[in-house]
């Protein structure tokens, strides 16, 4: 079974995106529905994991629903809720109490936008942290070279908080970045409480020449620090539309995961993403 841990959906004529106005990104100013997603995905991928796209509780609400109504494919939803505020607790309580709050596994906030690059070294933002245990949720971690600093200081001083590594931090592979992301990859991975997914790469990569060899590099460093129990496989679509459709993610994580045994293979392509988001699948 393929259990795709990293997508989202949106729809611009509903709300904006500001991490959209590169004019880069504006093949991505349409709308992608979950009916996209069912026919890009095709029969093999049993489940996913909906992802946060803004800073917006209406969103989530709205990604929870969506779950609730996609006949099991959505088995769990990374919201938002604002981690700097005095009631954390209650918020993500309500968001539990919604129509489909049961399917929200984790939390993510878009670090990588923060002004200051030690946001999530905060005192309010630790704090809220702290109380996704208890919740049975974990943290979506995304970030780029300038938070990883932070990102790994706040991994280890959190133990108790399970922390899942977007597209293992975002190299730049289009620069040919080795250090110092390898070196960091290397020291997270040093963390028990610590995930990472393999996901997103592509679009770290140049969109238009990349090859399986251009990311072998980075998804073989990734496996060999992290292991093929704590790596889970995402797509990133619709985002990995801009470098590759999604049957040439798939293609392409199949191509490296060359070598692998059955066991590894399963896990990096289900059973990692399930016990990381406990979430229920049919087989």
């Amino acid at each position: 079974m393929i259990i795709d841990a990293h997508h989202h959906v949106w729809d611009p004529g509903r709300r904006g995106y500001p991490w959209m106005a590169d004019e880069a990104l504006a093949p991505l100013r349409r709308s992608y529905t979950i009916d996209d997603l069912r026919a890009a995905a095709g029969p093999d991928v049993t489940a996913t994991v909906l992802v946060q796209t803004v800073s917006s509780v209406e969103e989530t609400e709205e990604f929870l629903r969506i779950a609730y109504d996609s006949q099991g494919l959505v088995a769990g939803v990374v919201g938002w809720v604002d981690l700097t505020a005095a009631d954390g607790a209650a918020r993500i309580d309500r968001l539990r109490a919604a129509a489909g709050g049961h399917l929200l596994v984790g939390i993510r906030h878009q670090a990588e936008d923060e002004p200051d690059p030690r946001w999530l070294l905060r005192q309010d933002v630790q704090r809220n942290l702290r109380k996704l245990p208890a919740a049975g949720l974990v943290y979506d971690i995304l970030v780029r070279a300038p938070q990883r600093p932070a990102a790994y200081i706040v991994a280890r001083q959190l133990p108790d908080v399970r922390f899942v590594l977007d597209h293992a931090g975002k190299p730049g592979i289009a620069s040919g970045e080795g250090q110092p992301w390898a070196s960091w990859i290397a020291d997270m991975a040093t963390l028990p409480n610590v995930t990472c997914k393999l996901s997103g790469l592509i679009t770290e990569a140049n969109w238009q020449t990349w090859t399986p060899e251009t990311i072998r590099p980075y998804a073989d460093h990734i496996l060999s620090c992290f292991g093929a129990d704590r790596v889970m496989f995402g797509s990133d679509w619709p985002v990995c539309e801009l470098a590759a459709c999604y049957t040439d993610v798939l293609t392409l994580t199949e191509d490296l995961l060359t070598g692998a045994s059955p066991t590894e293979r399963a896990d990096i392509l289900a059973g990692t993403a399930r016990r990381t988001y406990r979430i229920l699948t049919s087989e």
